[in-house]
Parts: C-alpha cells; structure tokens; sequence
C-alpha cells in the first residue's frame, strides 16, 4: 500500500501541481463555477473564460445558432449574445466539461493504456449527451459534466500516479479483479474518491459532487435525495458502465456479444432512466457504430482547435464587425457601457482572430487604465495595464490624437519599437502586431481599444474595409460615454 489515504492525495495533488498546466484548469474550472453563481449576472468572467479557448468559443457559438435557437435570430457571433441565449447554466457546464476534457487531451501521455482511459471518458460523456439531447440544456450539460467527473479519479491516477497505476494494472490483471477494486486495496483509496476529492478542490457545484456519486440501479429509492440528482446518478453511472462495455466489447471477436451486454445494462438502468431497455440498448449499438466510424470521437477532438468551425465558415471579418455594430445602433444610449465594450472587444478578437483586446478608459486623473482585457492571462495582467493621458512621443500617444485607428504591422520593427512605451514592453510586449482604435465623444478621446497578435503565423493585415468598419465601431461606442456610464466606469 502507498501509504494513508491522505499521503495518497497530498502526493497525487503535489504531482499535478509540479506541471504546470494543471494549477490553470483549476482556475478556469474555478472561474467558471464563480462565474455561474453571480447573482448579478454580470457575464464578463464567463465570457473571458471562453474567450480564452478557440475551440471552446466555437463550441458555444454553434450552439448559440443550432436550430433549436433559431427562434432567437440565429446568426449569433459573439459569447456574450450566446450567453443570454442560452443560459449562463447551461454554458457553465459547457466549459466545465470541455476544460476537462481539453486539459486531458492536452496533457495525454504517449502511453496507450492511458490514452484509451481518456477515450473511455470521452465515449462515456457522449452516451450522456446522447440521452440527455432532448432535455433541456442545463440539465443535458450538467449530466455530461457527472459523467465525466465520474471518471476523473481514474483518469487523474493513469495520467499522474504512472508507477502506482502501472502496479494496481498489473494487480488486477494478476488476481482478476476490477482496476477499481486494486486501486482501492493497492493505495487505500478510491478512484471514487480522489474524483470527489478533486470535486471539492475545484469547488463545482454540490449537484455535480453528489450526480457523480455511484448508485445501484437495483437498490430501493432513497426518498432523502433529490429526484434531480438521483437521475444524474443514474445518467452518469449508466454511460460509464456503457463506455466500458463498449471499449471491452470492441475487437471482432466480442461484437457478438456486444448487444446482450449492453441490454443487461439497460435492463437494469431502464427504471431508473424511465426508458425502456430495448430503446437505450438500439440507443447504445447506435452509438458504437459510429465510434467504429470515428464519428463520436472525431467530433469530440475537433472541439479542441477547429478554427474553420460553423460560426466562423463563409463568414468575412468586415461582415462579423458589422453585426456587432448593428447591435450597437439597436442599443439606447442609456446602455450600461460593460456590455458594449464587451461586445467591441469580442467582436474584434473573434474578427480579426486576435491573440488579445484591451480597452483602456480615461479617468478623472487623466490616466488611460485598462477597463477590460480579454485573452489568455490577461485578466491578471490587468491591473498594471494603465499609462497617463499627458503627451508622450509614442504610438499610444499618437492614437490619441488620431481621428481613426492604427494598425502597426511589424511591432518589431526598429522605427516602431522607438516609439513603443517601457510599460508597453514590460506587459505586452510579445506582441508581434497589433491595433489601436481610439473611441471618441465630444472631440475627447475617451477610450482606447487594443488588440494584438503574439504570434508570428497569426498576423493578418486589416484591409481598408474592416479600418472602417473598426473606425465606425468606435464612433458608435463614444456615444455610451454618457456622464452616468462614465462615473460607473470609474467607480469600477
């Protein structure tokens, strides 16, 4: 044994701490949750969360303009509008499980047994979708996120504990037994719960802790639990024990035997799910034809970096920054201005495929501070992203007084990097590129929105067309700059 259950965990969470990747989905998953919980539905964190994920956004945007929301209007091409859309719930979820699934494949060792591990939780989750897909969205998603956190504990050992997986394998596979039941006499823990474990340190909600929880189909009904997490339970541990038969049942020789397996399944899951065994066993072996297919999994990888994904195909920068301008001139001006930058800077970001926005906003003290800042890392670099309003001989300065934007194209260039300020290379200096749109009201120049790129392959020029798109994007945001807007941006 390796020692108390306590020594176990201390050692399996000082491990994942030593990789660097992991402390940042913590964040994120943290992020999100706190995001979900704010009353004041203030969507900025759970749009910067997404925003930080290329194949995260297009997941949400996809889902934003399937047919189930055309009633909507359809056509939706930023976060924030999905957000309202779909629910802030529903999206939540979304991220919690993509996150984990993300930072799985991300982190995925070249060895095999752990990567069909990994392949085991994918295909478990899309059983989950597969019955949840006419609930309702929040429920669908929150089933999917059980499931997946049903699996974590095992996936959390094979990608970080190697040595004490490698032992409990050979373990099982010695005395005949399940990885579970090895793991539970091999470490004096178990998979259940080290995943409860890592539940509670990312602090998801106590639905998803107790939806993850194993049940007995076969057990008489515990009133004392809600209804609600008795059928996650249910959903979750059904698809696990689905995706297990599915990966066991998988070589040629077992497909025989693969449909009585699965109707054995559903036998004893069909109360619990109130659906008939038959309709989850065809559900099923559907299910598994398509993984033979590499339909199911290939849909699941794309998730990660389709950059030509639906809301993005056939769709020009120019035409993406009009609709958001639209949705500005449909805005009164007593809009509250958090919105309305957002909407800016998203709309930019996903335009142009920019690497990161800022908006800066001018203070009483005439200090331009950085109001939002949308990209990887940026919300805690927020705070030092600020510079004073007084005359400089930098490209900052010069946009200021600019009547339109500027778009620097070489921010390396010798010329160029003369003019770029000490506080600009301190904090964004790895820009490789970058664009600076000044936002005007009562010939003041009030704001300032940023945006770059920070690597070479990603830089595109702005061509005349989209400048002016840009340019009528900011006239349109000075006009939120009323004294009430402003006075809550400086209270901010």
């Amino acid at each position: 044994m390796a020692g108390t259950k306590a020594e176990l965990l201390d050692k399996l969470w000082a491990r994942m701490s030593e990789r660097g990747d992991f402390p940042m989905l913590s964040q994120a998953l943290r992020s999100t949750v706190s995001a979900m919980s704010d009353n004041d539905l203030d969507f900025t964190a759970l749009v910067q969360v997404v925003l930080s994920d290329v194949g995260l956004t297009q997941k949400v945007l996809r889902l934003a303009n399937s047919a189930m929301y055309i009633a909507f209007g359809g056509n939706i091409t930023t976060v924030t509008r999905a957000l309202m859309v779909l629910g802030m719930d529903a999206v939540g979820h979304l991220v919690v499980g993509l996150k984990l699934v993300d930072h799985f494949h991300q982190s995925a060792p070249r060895r095999i047994d752990a990567k069909l591990e990994l392949n085991r939780t994918l295909l478990s989750g899309e059983v989950a979708r597969q019955l949840t897909e006419s609930k309702d969205l929040r429920s669908a998603e929150e089933a999917v996120v059980c499931t997946l956190m049903r699996q974590i504990g095992k996936l959390l050992v094979a990608f970080y504990l190697e040595h004490e997986w490698d032992l409990l394998r050979r373990k099982a596979a010695k005395e005949n037994i399940s990885d579970a039941h090895a793991c539970a006499e091999l470490l004096g823990v178990t998979f259940d719960e080290i995943g409860l474990e890592a539940a509670d340190r990312w602090r998801l909600p106590e639905t998803i802790r107790e939806g993850m929880r194993a049940t007995d189909p076969a057990a008489p009904v515990d009133e004392t639990v809600p209804k609600h997490v008795r059928w996650l339970r249910a959903i979750s541990n059904y698809s696990t024990e689905v995706a297990d038969a599915l990966i066991s049942q998988n070589g040629t020789a077992h497909v025989g035997s693969r449909e009585p397996a699965l109707h054995a399944i559903s036998n004893r899951y069909s109360l619990a799910l109130n659906t008939d065994a038959d309709t989850l066993t065809a559900m099923s072996l559907a299910l598994a034809n398509e993984e033979n297919a590499e339909g199911v999994m290939h849909e699941i990888t794309q998730l990660q970096a389709n950059a030509d994904a639906i809301a993005r195909a056939g769709v020009s920068a120019e035409a993406r920054i009009h609709a958001s301008l639209e949705a500005m001139r449909a805005m009164p001006s007593t809009n509250a201005l958090s919105p309305v930058l957002e909407l800016a800077s998203e709309s930019m970001l996903a335009s142009l495929n920019l690497s990161r926005t800022v908006v800066f906003v001018r203070q009483a003290n005439n200090e331009f501070q950085a109001r939002l800042a949308l990209g990887a890392g940026m919300e805690a670099m927020r705070a030092q992203l600020r510079f004073s309003g007084e005359f400089r001989p930098d490209v900052f300065h010069l946009a200021i007084t600019n009547p339109m934007g500027i778009f620097i194209e070489n921010a390396h260039d010798a010329r160029i990097d003369a003019r770029l300020p000490r506080w600009y290379k301190d904090t964004l200096g790895e820009a490789q590129a970058f664009v600076l749109l000044p936002v005007k009201s009562k010939d003041t120049t009030v704001a300032m929105i940023y945006g770059d790129w920070t690597r070479p392959q990603h830089v595109r020029k702005i061509s005349q067309a989209e400048m002016a798109k840009l340019n009528e994007m900011t006239r349109e945001i000075g006009r939120f700059f009323t004294s009430a807007n402003w006075k809550e941006v400086e209270l901010i």
